[in-house]
């Protein structure tokens, strides 16, 4: 068994395909911009998020058509340097709600939203710095 990705089921799909795309600099799959799917990849590694368009989602299984409430995921990007990488989302438009801060004496880590919600963490390794 392979992970092939995580899905986030979104009403708003051109929003949040604009935030993982241009804020957090993902790279899509076929640029379907107006969905209703895609998937977005890191520069390395072999994980992926993928957008699905939660109207589509609910015509298939009858049940998710409403919308969610709370905190209902954590997507979390390693990055090599934290302070950089969150100074160019905040560049590019991003508001961090925590960071980046120390969160063990391992890893630093900074919080952000996506267009709906749900919560992006961005975390600094320390051991790997030598």
């Amino acid at each position: 068994m392979e992970l092939a990705q995580v899905r986030l089921l979104v009403t708003d799909f051109a929003a949040c395909y604009r935030f993982y795309a241009e804020i957090l600099g993902l790279k899509p799959q076929s640029g379907a911009a107006n969905g209703p799917y895609e998937k977005f990849s890191p520069a390395t590694g072999s994980a992926g998020i993928a957008l699905q368009d939660r109207a589509m989602m609910a015509e298939v299984l009858g049940e998710l058509g409403d919308a969610t409430a709370g905190h209902r995921s954590l997507v979390v990007l390693r990055v090599d340097d934290l302070d950089v990488y969150c100074a160019q989302l905040t560049a590019r438009g991003a508001t961090l709600l925590h960071g980046p801060a120390p969160m063990t004496d391992r890893m630093r880590v900074a919080h952000l939203k996506d267009p709906e919600g749900n919560l992006v963490e961005l975390q600094e390794w320390l051991l790997l710095r030598g």
